[in-house]
């Protein structure tokens, strides 16, 4: 077998450590020992049964923070694996294991890049930070939207955030995500009267009076959304109604919603529009709402600048600026006004059976974090423009 590199033997650690959500399983752990060793201050923050840690390198300046998460999804049937989703195994160049591409491979990349940096740069300007929290899949009440919260409380900021969530597409660096759509969902409970499908006149129907209400909110067009986002989508995820019997008119139906929006509409835009139509449908109604996070947006920056320069020197690859895709816990950091960046491997297995990513590109994305670190925080470095040398 040949000999794993740094960052390669350090994801083999991280996957051996069975971290399903909200568990850590020991890998924070680790990686506060790594960063430690090389001079950063660590505070460890356990909200609830969620461990996260803030570490920091450095007394003044701006602050460059990589982000991310410990704790993977479960792995469905093991047997349907081609190794124990916990034993990391390379083979045929790929590296297998659960959280190889989501993403304990970028917390290697990160811890590795840093190590080679601080070493060639021991009194680098500004600060390096970790936001490392245990419930980013899961939940994420007691994770980095807690964080944030305390570091408000310190009076901390950060300026700069490259969260490794896996951005790539086809090779790694080939798309940054720049950017995040909003997400709302809602729980919509209409009413009716429960009765016999013999004698309609004497129920009302709560399927029959929504359907043209549900109709016409997916017909909607929300807006066009702009050079950054595509346009604002709105699906239904979930309908129940029913007793189970043929004869029996049901007496509610409850759907669950949701709209992936742009910055070209608020929450408040898309649910008094929303509210708009089903009281034009004169239903009877409630309708809970649930925020999992505002659009955000990177347009333009250092951050921007130094992660398309750093991938193109690295990879030789133009990358792609894009907003698309789930949430992620950039949502919690943007909104301080910190220019966030996703950056990571390839996203083809997240969550699959058999993830993998290939093992080399895992040093080529701690080549690529370390060249944003040299770009922002070396002192050597010429303050970065929009046209590097």
């Amino acid at each position: 077998m040949n000999t794993l590199s740094e960052t390669q033997q350090l994801t083999f650690d991280l996957i051996a450590r069975e971290s399903v959500t909200p568990v850590d399983a020991g890998c924070q752990e680790l990686m506060i020992r790594r960063l430690q060793a090389i001079g950063f201050s660590v505070q460890p923050l356990r909200f609830d049964d969620v461990d996260n840690f803030w570490a920091v390198r450095g007394s003044e300046g701006p602050i460059l923070c990589f982000a991310g998460h410990t704790d993977v999804v479960p792995t469905g049937p093991e047997a349907q694996w081609q190794n124990a989703p916990f034993t990391p195994t390379i083979k045929d160049g790929m590296l297998y294991g659960r959280g190889a591409a989501d993403m304990k491979g970028s917390l290697a990349a990160m811890v590795t890049a840093c190590e080679r940096f601080v070493a060639l740069h021991p009194e680098h300007k500004g600060r390096i930070a970790f936001l490392i929290t245990s419930d980013e899949e899961g939940i994420a009440i007691n994770g980095t939207v807690k964080v944030m919260e305390w570091l408000a409380q310190q009076q901390q900021s950060i300026d700069w955030c490259i969260v490794g969530e896996p951005s790539s597409t086809a090779q790694v660096g080939d798309v940054i995500k720049n950017g995040r759509r909003g997400s709302l969902g809602g729980v919509l409970t209409i009413k009716g009267i429960q009765g016999h499908v013999a004698y309609p006149q004497l129920a009302l129907n709560p399927i029959h009076a929504a359907a043209p209400a549900l109709a016409e909110l997916t017909a909607e067009k929300w807006d066009q959304g702009n050079a950054f986002f595509p346009a604002t989508s709105f699906q239904i995820s979930n309908i129940n109604s029913g007793t189970g019997a043929t004869n029996v008119i049901p007496g509610e139906l409850e759907a669950i919603i949701n709209f992936r929006f742009s910055t070209e509409l608020t929450q408040d835009d898309l649910q008094s529009r929303t509210e708009a139509i089903l009281d034009k449908h004169n239903l009877n109604y409630e309708l809970t709402w649930n925020l999992s996070g505002h659009p955000f947006l990177t347009s333009e920056g250092a951050l921007v600048e130094a992660a398309i320069a750093a991938i193109s020197d690295v990879t030789g690859l133009n990358t792609e600026l894009s907003t698309a895709g789930g949430t992620s816990d950039g949502r919690f950091i943007a909104p301080t006004g910190t220019q966030v960046v996703e950056l990571g491997p390839v996203n083809a297995t997240i969550h699959k059976v058999d993830e993998c990513v290939r093992a080399s590109d895992l040093d080529t994305l701690s080549d690529i974090y370390e060249q944003i670190l040299n770009r922002l925080l070396n002192r050597a470095e010429r303050r970065f423009t929009t046209s590097p040398e």
